[in-house]
């Protein structure tokens, strides 16, 4: 089966997550069934829907047309056999309990169509033991919401043993249908991968506490100010339930082993039902106290150093098993989490070698089975980091691409296909791609110059001859997605990205040059998405990205007419920050090299909030006010402060 294919969809269970994933389908067009064990809880799940469509109303992200059409879109049912007969997809969403959940499946495998697919929502139990008491294996996976499905992005996609591929692609595509962001668990392991890097960060801080390394406050203040994570590990405890992180452990410690023996103060707070927010009380107050006041100040370098250690160890597991690389980790856990940086970067940043050293210390000092590196942290160690930051693995050989280091902290990357006008094919992505790994790595690169070689375009696209070989729709979407991420990854650098931009920069181009954040033109550079007079439509990001530069109407007009425009007339439409004409080299160059020089700490965290403001300003919000708090501490404040004061030029170092 298709995600075309599918037209009903059954959601089991009407709590929080199952009304909330029965919303998220019935906005993007499903017919929806809400089932539950009796009518109330039916009813209340249903009422909670048409409670969250209101709001959206209210905020303007929905017209009152499209949210009275998305609640008649869902059917409330009791009864199992009603609610699964004749749909083509079923998603579980009962309570978090291995023989509960397999009890459902076995009644739903004697009413549901036999084509049906079948997903569960579990964020940690075995995706193949709750396959096992169905007859349709190769047609069951995880598909991992996160709370509240309707703001939150993220959608794990997780395989079990027999799950088959084909299933693992529909489930992908349904979600991306829905609004999400998918990224794919190859193999099923506890815990998945947002809860395998959460849950053991929240068990070392409790044991940081539990053996009087450091308070609560103390550990806090490191993760949230230190770390810059967007919460305390005891406050993002809080916020999503003692129990749930405990239960999940418990899981991990069961199906793992001794090194997820889960921190005896977690079982106290359980035991007390002292749960955070939702009872009133947890490892802060949220009746009588404060609730969550974090200190900025009270972190230490130990517990930094012992939090990123553990987090680098799952991380090191995670990609060791084979159950996702480091991007898809990172990805996720961004996604899944608000990090504002993934896990196996910001361990790449503080040093393999060293978090090794502190877990080995560690194991020796205390002997504890949590402390023991895993194998593969050993070898990314050696070869320079999860990214292989140092070349010193699987060096990719640049043949499309040219890297270059022109001085001033700036790093240049030159498309080099002059012979087919610098045109973009699935060999230049994959060294584009690399090239982005390699820049973020080096300390001494703090901005990114984009250009393209010779002097008749800076892309003239995508290539033609690649876009043919790849005409069997599935290969064609698979080129899309490769389009999109690699562009992605460059709209998200840390750095600054300016696009010098020379004669042709069309279709694929525009789209490469749309994820630059400043762009210098020549006058005779030429602009245009034609995808439309070709049939298609711009692949790579272009009816995303574009709107978010020169707004919905022009992006509109520029697509749809897929008509050519002058430099000039796109820095009019706000596309094109500067029109030059003399030397563009030179012109770029000394704007990458000013952005060089300015705070990196504080461009970094400038770019991320304003990206995610773009997809959720709630979210663009919390990373905005998170930064602000982390950025206090810095040193490059206190230069800038100077500087301004002295009425001379800082010099940040990103510290």
């Amino acid at each position: 089966m298709n995600a075309e294919d599918i037209e009903t969809i059954a959601v089991l269970g009407a709590g929080n997550m199952g009304h909330g994933i029965a919303e998220v389908a019935a906005l993007a067009g499903y017919e929806v069934r809400l089932r539950d064990i009796n009518e109330e809880l039916v009813e209340s799940g249903y009422d909670d829907i048409e409670w969250s469509l209101g709001k959206l109303e209210e905020r303007d992200q929905l017209s009152e047309e499209e949210a009275d059409a998305a609640l008649d879109r869902v059917t409330p049912v009791v009864e199992l056999e009603e609610a699964v007969a004749d749909v083509d997809f079923v998603i579980e969403v009962v309570p978090e309990k291995m023989d509960i959940k397999q009890d459902v499946y076995r009644e739903v495998e004697e009413h549901a169509p036999d084509e049906a697919l079948f997903v569960t929502n579990t964020s940690s139990l075995s995706i193949t033991d709750l396959a096992e008491v169905t007859d349709r294996p190769e047609r069951f996976c995880g598909m991992h919401f996160f709370n509240p499905p309707v703001r939150m992005q993220l959608v794990e996609v997780i395989a079990g043993a027999e799950t088959a591929e084909e299933t693992l692609d529909t489930v992908e595509a349904l979600a991306e249908g829905f609004g999400k962001t998918p990224v794919r668990v190859r193999k099923d392991s506890p815990g998945f991968i947002v809860n395998r890097v959460l849950v053991p960060l929240m068990n070392e801080a409790a044991w940081l506490v539990e053996e009087d390394v450091a308070t609560i406050a103390e550990v806090d203040s490191a993760t949230k100010f230190d770390m810059g994570l967007p919460m305390g590990s005891f406050e993002l405890a809080d916020q999503v339930g003692i129990d749930v992180g405990y239960h999940v452990l418990e899981y991990m410690h069961e199906t793992l082993g001794e090194a997820y023996e889960p921190c005896p103060l977690l079982a106290e707070k359980v035991e007390a039902e002292e749960l955070g927010k939702k009872t009133g009380k947890g490892f802060y107050d949220y009746e009588n106290g404060k609730g969550a006041d974090v200190p900025t100040d009270a972190g230490t370098e130990e517990i930094e150093s012992r939090l990123l250690a553990v987090m680098a160890n799952e991380v090191a597991k995670l990609i060791g098993n084979d159950v996702a690389p480091a991007s898809d980790i990172d990805e996720a856990v961004m996604l899944g989490a608000g990090f504002p940086s993934g896990p196996a970067k910001l361990a790449d940043e503080r040093g393999l070698d060293d978090l090794h050293a502190t877990l080995d210390d560690l194991h020796d000092e205390t002997g504890a089975a949590r402390y023991a590196p895993a194998d593969y942290l050993g070898e990314a160690a050696q070869s320079g980091g999860f990214y292989d930051r140092n070349g010193d693995g699987d060096e990719v050989a640049f043949e499309n691409i040219e890297v270059s280091y022109p001085g001033e902290q700036v790093g240049r990357v030159a498309l080099d296909r002059t012979h087919r006008m610098n045109t973009i094919d699935l060999d230049l992505l994959d060294e584009l791609s690399a090239a982005i790994d390699r820049l973020e790595a080096d300390d001494d690169v703090r901005a990114i110059l984009l250009v393209g070689a010779g002097d008749q375009a800076f892309s003239a696209g995508a290539d033609v001859q690649s876009m043919a070989a790849s005409a069997a729709p599935l290969d064609a979407i698979e080129l899309s997605k490769k389009g999109q991420q690699t562009f992605g990854k460059l709209q998200e650098c840390d750095m600054p990205v300016v696009a010098g931009i020379d004669g042709y920069c069309l279709g694929g181009g525009m789209e490469l040059a749309t994820c630059a954040d400043l762009r210098i033109a020549t006058e005779r550079a030429e602009f245009g998405q034609p995808e439309l007079d070709l049939g298609l439509l711009p692949g790579w990001g272009g009816t995303q990205r574009l709107q978010q530069i020169v707004g919905m109407g022009r992006a509109k007009e520029i697509i749809l007419t897929a008509e050519r425009y002058e430099a000039e007339e796109m820095a009019e439409f706000g596309f094109v920050n500067e029109v030059v004409d003399g030397d563009l080299e030179s012109a770029a160059f000394d704007q990458a090299a000013a952005l060089a020089a300015g705070p990196p700490i504080a461009q970094k965290f400038t770019k991320r909030a304003m990206l995610r403001g773009w997809e959720d300003t709630d979210a663009g919000l919390e990373i905005e006010s998170q930064a602000f708090g982390h950025l206090v501490n810095t040193d490059d404040l206190m230069e800038g402060v100077t500087a301004f004061m002295g009425d001379s030029e800082p010099e940040f170092e990103g510290k």
